[in-house]
């Protein structure tokens, strides 16, 4: 869902304190500039937020201190800018589910022992 902490206040708000009545175990949010969504939606829910810092005119820069500079009791697990940072929010938050889900843990295992395979086939050029 397209949400903005600043120009749809209301709506982020009720989304983040329905998620869990909703079936939500984790919350990834993405965000620019002055990105405060991730931070927002964490003070109105329980579940665990991961904050993905969006490029920005800065290079991302302002958007990652804007998700990682949360006062102590509002808790952002906030991942790195861009698209790396995406993916792994993606991996985090099945980390977490995996914890309570046999299904998911083995299929992120799974990933994890392809990913380390291709990285050993590699062949360097003699």
């Amino acid at each position: 869902r397209v949400l903005s902490a600043h120009r749809t206040p209301d709506a982020t708000a009720e989304f983040a304190r329905g998620a869990a009545d909703r079936g939500l175990r984790v919350i990834i949010a993405g965000a620019g500039g002055a990105a405060h969504l991730a931070g927002v939606i964490a003070a109105h829910t329980w579940l665990p937020v991961l904050g993905v810092p969006i490029q920005s005119k800065l290079q991302g820069l302002d958007s990652l201190l804007s998700t990682a500079q949360m006062p102590g009791g509002i808790p952002v697990g906030t991942l790195a800018i861009g698209e790396a940072g995406a993916k792994n929010a993606a991996l985090l938050a099945a980390a977490i589910l995996a914890t309570s889900d046999d299904t998911i843990r083995q299929k992120l295992q799974a990933f994890r022992r392809k990913q380390s395979e291709t990285v050993l086939a590699v062949k360097l050029p003699r």
